[in-house]
């Protein structure tokens, strides 16, 4: 893994911390000095072992150039990594450095470190969802009632408000939220078996040192190791990669709306921000930008992990290689799109008189529904749809608007008064539920997941 930072598009300072190399040695010294406290533990160490081991937990002894040269002809870090920590503790105490790495192969020591850094990226996660989460919670309640037109197939449908459309992103978050915590509770497990998965080097104590390892280590023992069977990591991934793509489809609707002849809503303001190197007056949608672009990596991501799932018997060849920068990607990625996401939703600005005037700018022809459906109730539903659908037909072609055209039409001045086809075509008239919708998605929330 890099130690460099990744591109700030695709990732965020605290993940790359997270997922670097730096970090990932740690993790993995703390495997090492877990081990060991736990063969202590057991009576297949002396005493004092673990003691000798721990001031080398949080510091940094690796030759990082060796280590990776080393890795390459050794196929993984952890051979080289073992071979430098040994020397490293032999110095210290020989007793303590013959029992390094006792009972363990290199696919234990990598795939827990990864687990370790998974449980601290997921924290991380959590914790912007839930920023995300109360910035969005506010937006929908300050445009509870805020009409604005629904879009179908990018064309105009009858009015929706923008706190409805808030909801529904928030509602989504959430249950991203359920899954992502229940993906944590089965992936974020020790993973311990030694060379094919039956501690067999550790005789009748591998159950003994495997439990005490997964309790220093505050990890969830699992029923058996899982060298080969990657379902838990995998769905982590795919929980992450169905945030990315709700939160581009955020983006997208976002940076739709946002488009010159729209206008009803912008992302936040500042100097420098959104500019074109060519035209002065662009005030691009640059962190949206951002999110789409991560949620179009991501499916091939989660894609390249499902396909590395079959790894071969008890140790895979080429599969498991295949996820040691798949898998940290994609939380970059998430992390990235969440952190662009909340720069949205703090400083978002939003336009209802923008909103209004494109309600009224078809005339009146986003109410076309909501006559129709009230007029079905006297003439019945297909003739109501024909008779609404021609006047509709007819604003069209006569530039005039809907409302004329109704006024106009004996059959529909039969059923309804100038003041009623004022009121059908009153947007606020015509938001259903929206209100409570919006009411049961805010309602429920109080600050505690």
């Amino acid at each position: 893994m890099t130690t460099e930072p990744t591109s700030p598009f695709f990732s965020t300072p605290e993940m790359d911390r997270i997922f670097s190399l730096s970090v990932q040695l740690r993790r993995m010294t703390r495997f090492e000095w877990a081990l060991t406290f736990a063969l202590e533990s057991a009576g297949l160490a002396g005493e004092g072992a673990a003691a000798v081991m721990e001031p080398l937990v949080d510091c940094d002894f690796v030759d990082v150039p060796l280590l990776l040269n080393e890795a390459r002809q050794a196929g993984n870090l952890a051979i080289p990594f073992v071979r430098q920590l040994t020397a490293k503790v032999r110095q210290r105490n020989e007793a303590a450095a013959a029992l390094i790495h006792l009972g363990a192969t290199s696919q234990d020591v990598l795939d827990t470190a990864l687990v370790l850094q998974s449980r601290e990226a997921l924290t991380l996660i959590l914790s912007r969802l839930d920023e995300l989460e109360t910035l969005l919670v506010d937006r929908a309640r300050a445009h509870a009632g805020t009409a604005m037109a629904a879009r179908t197939w990018l064309q105009d449908g009858p009015p929706t408000t923008f706190g409805l459309k808030i909801a529904g992103w928030i509602a989504a978050l959430r249950r991203h939220r359920q899954r992502l915590r229940a993906a944590g509770e089965r992936a974020i497990v020790l993973e311990f078996g030694g060379a094919v998965g039956t501690l067999a080097a550790l005789g009748e104590k591998g159950a003994e040192v495997s439990a005490a390892l997964a309790r220093t280590l505050d990890l969830r023992e699992p029923e058996l190791p899982w060298h080969t069977h990657r379902d838990n990591l995998v769905e982590m991934a795919a929980a992450l990669g169905m945030l990315v793509g709700t939160l581009g489809k955020m983006a997208r609707d976002f940076a739709l709306l946002m488009q010159t002849e729209i206008g009803e809503v912008s992302e936040p303001a500042g100097e420098g921000r959104g500019r074109s190197s060519t035209m002065p007056h662009k005030n691009n949608p640059i962190a949206c930008a951002a999110t789409v672009a991560a949620a179009m990596r991501a499916p091939a991501l989660v894609a390249t992990l499902l396909s590395a799932m079959m790894q071969e018997h008890e140790r895979g060849l080429g599969n498991w290689q295949a996820e040691w920068e798949t898998y940290p990607e994609v939380f970059r990625l998430a992390d990235a799109a969440l952190d662009r996401s909340i720069e949205i939703a703090r400083g978002m600005r939003v336009f209802p008189e923008r909103m209004a005037a494109n309600l009224e700018a078809t005339g009146g022809l986003a109410m076309a529904e909501a006559v129709s459906v009230a007029l079905a109730v006297r003439i019945g539903g297909q003739r109501a749809h024909e008779l609404i659908r021609s006047a509709s037909q007819r604003t069209h072609a006569e530039g005039r608007s809907l409302r004329e055209i109704l006024i106009a039409m004996p059959e529909v001045r039969e059923h309804f008064s100038q003041a009623e086809i004022d009121r059908l075509l009153d947007p606020r008239n015509y938001l259903g539920s929206s209100q409570r919708f919006v009411e049961r998605v805010v309602g429920g929330f109080n600050g505690a997941r």
